[in-house]
C-alpha cells in the first residue's frame, strides 16, 4: 500500500509540474520560443499573489482573479515590446534575452522581498484530507491535479475549437503566410504569451500555497517544466500533463527508495525518455 500511495502522490504532484510546463508547451508550440525566464515568471506570480493577499486580506485563490489578468498583461507587453524582436531563424537571441530577463527578475524580487522564504496561507485546505480507497489524500494536491486537467483541457479547446486557436495554429505553421492572409502575427504571438502567463499565474499561486518560495527557486521550476514538456512531447498539451505525472511519480518512487534520490530519480526518468525517444513520448502530430 505504501508503494501505491507513493504512485498516487506522485501522480498528484505531476499536476503541479504540468501547470509549470503548460505555458512553456504553449509558447513553444506557437512560436518555437524557449523561455528561460519561465520559472522566474512563476515565482513573480507567486509574489504578486502574496502581495495581493496581504494588501487586500483575501484568499490566495481569490487573488488569482487579480494576478492572472495582471500576468496576462505582462505577457502581452513583454512579447510585443521585447520578445517579438528576437524571433527568427536563429534560436540564440530569444535564449539570451530571456536569460537576461531571468537575471533581472531574480534581482528585482530579491530587492523587493528579500531572500527570506515566503508562503501564502490558504487556511484549512492546506491540511484537509479525504479517504480514497484505503488511501488518505490531501485536498490541495487533489485540487491542484483537477485544476491542471481543467487548464490543459481549456487550452486544448482554445487551440483547436476557437478562432484564436486557429490563428495560433496558422502562425505556428507559417507565420509569413498567415501575415499575408490578414493575421497580425505580432498580436497573435502577444496573445499566446498572455495566455501562457495567465496559466503561469495559476501555477505560481498553487506553488505559493503548497510550499515556501524565495526569489532563487525559479530555476528548479523551469527545469521541472522543461522535463515535463520534453517527456510528454514538444507542443503536445496532453503530453505535457503525462510528462508531469511521469516526472512526479519518478520523484516520489525515488524518495520512497531513499529520501536523497527524489530529484535524482526524476532527472534519471527524463534522461531515459530522452535517450529512448528524443521527440518525447507523445509528440504533437499535424492537424
Amino acid at each position: 500500500m505504501d508503494w501505491i500511495s507513493a504512485i498516487v502522490q506522485g501522480t498528484l504532484l505531476g499536476g503541479l509540474y504540468a501547470l509549470f510546463a503548460a505555458g512553456l508547451s504553449l509558447i513553444f508550440g506557437v512560436m518555437r520560443l524557449v523561455n528561460i525566464a519561465h520559472g522566474d515568471l512563476i515565482v513573480l506570480a507567486a509574489y504578486m499573489g502574496l502581495s495581493t493577499t496581504v494588501m487586500l486580506g483575501i484568499h490566495p485563490f481569490v487573488a488569482l482573479l487579480i494576478v492572472a489578468p495582471a500576468m496576462a498583461g505582462i505577457g502581452y507587453v513583454l512579447q510585443r515590446g521585447i520578445l517579438n524582436r528576437t524571433l527568427g531563424d536563429d534560436i540564440l537571441p530569444p535564449l539570451l534575452v530571456t536569460f537576461g530577463l531571468s537575471v533581472i527578475l531574480q534581482n528585482a524580487l530579491l530587492e523587493a522581498y528579500s531572500a527570506d522564504p515566503q508562503k501564502m496561507n490558504a487556511g484549512v485546505i492546506e491540511t484537509a484530507s479525504v479517504p480514497v480507497g484505503g488511501l488518505t489524500l490531501g485536498v490541495l494536491p487533489l485540487l491542484t491535479f483537477a485544476i491542471a486537467v481543467a487548464v490543459i483541457a481549456g487550452l486544448q479547446f482554445i487551440f483547436y475549437r476557437t478562432s484564436l486557436g486557429r490563428a495560433f495554429r496558422a502562425t505556428s505553421d507559417n507565420s509569413d503566410i498567415a501575415q499575408l492572409m490578414g493575421l497580425n502575427k505580432a498580436h497573435v504571438f502577444g496573445m499566446a504569451m498572455a495566455l501562457a502567463l495567465a496559466v503561469t499565474a495559476i501555477a505560481g499561486i498553487l506553488l505559493g500555497v503548497r510550499t515556501s518560495f524565495d526569489p532563487s527557486v525559479g530555476g528548479a521550476r523551469l527545469i521541472f517544466g522543461f522535463e515535463a514538456v520534453i517527456i510528454g512531447g514538444l507542443g503536445n498539451l496532453w503530453g505535457t500533463l503525462a510528462g508531469g505525472v511521469i516526472l512526479g511519480v519518478a520523484q516520489t518512487l525515488g524518495a520512497k527508495i531513499d529520501p536523497g534520490w527524489q530529484l535524482l530519480a526524476g532527472h534519471i526518468a527524463f534522461l531515459v525518455v530522452l535517450a529512448v525517444r528524443p521527440q518525447g513520448l507523445f509528440p504533437r502530430v499535424a492537424h
